[in-house]
């Protein structure tokens, strides 16, 4: 049942960062704590100002952090928003949460606050470990996952060579 009600409070992220120290009870404390957000599923194309133009409407910024890929310095569909209130906070979980921008719902949770380091992409080409893995085309967030653009291109460089076994 406590887990059940975690679920379906949204102070309590289903998520847990790995790299959080402290017990459960002081995640639950940050999260209820936290004037920080985690915005998901963003485009890689979605600009800051686009995001400080939708979170500004549930109240004053602090700061924007953009998740970036760490081998390219470029956007890879995260970014943290810190507000200067809880409430703030909150209101933009509640309402923002599921808002489409740059035709793509985006996801908005309590996080437990940014600390340095957290900006960057933690999978292993760089980028979020969700895109390593994807099977699908998404332009939106560079196409096929790095995994399968792997396969593609490597297939196409046998092609090209000629050394596709008949």
């Amino acid at each position: 049942m406590a887990k059940l009600l975690k679920r379906l409070n949204p102070e309590i992220s289903v998520y847990k960062d790995r790299r959080f120290e402290g017990d459960e009870a002081d995640w639950e404390r940050a999260l209820r704590t936290s004037t920080t957000l985690y915005i998901g599923n963003l485009s890689f194309y979605t600009r800051e100002e686009q995001i400080y133009e939708v979170f500004s409407k549930c109240g004053h910024i602090d700061r924007i952090i953009m998740g970036l890929d760490k081998m390219n310095k470029t956007p890879c569909g995260f970014a943290f928003v810190i507000y200067y209130a809880r409430a703030d906070a909150e209101a933009a979980v509640r309402y923002l949460s599921g808002t489409v921008l740059d035709d793509r719902a985006i996801r908005v949770d309590h996080d437990w606050g940014f600390v340095e380091g957290r900006q960057w992409g933690r999978g292993r080409s760089g980028g979020q470990v969700r895109d390593e893995f994807r099977l699908d085309y998404d332009p939106g967030r560079g196409g096929y996952g790095k995994v399968v653009q792997k396969e593609i291109d490597v297939m196409q460089q046998k092609i090209a060579t000629g050394s596709l076994p008949n």
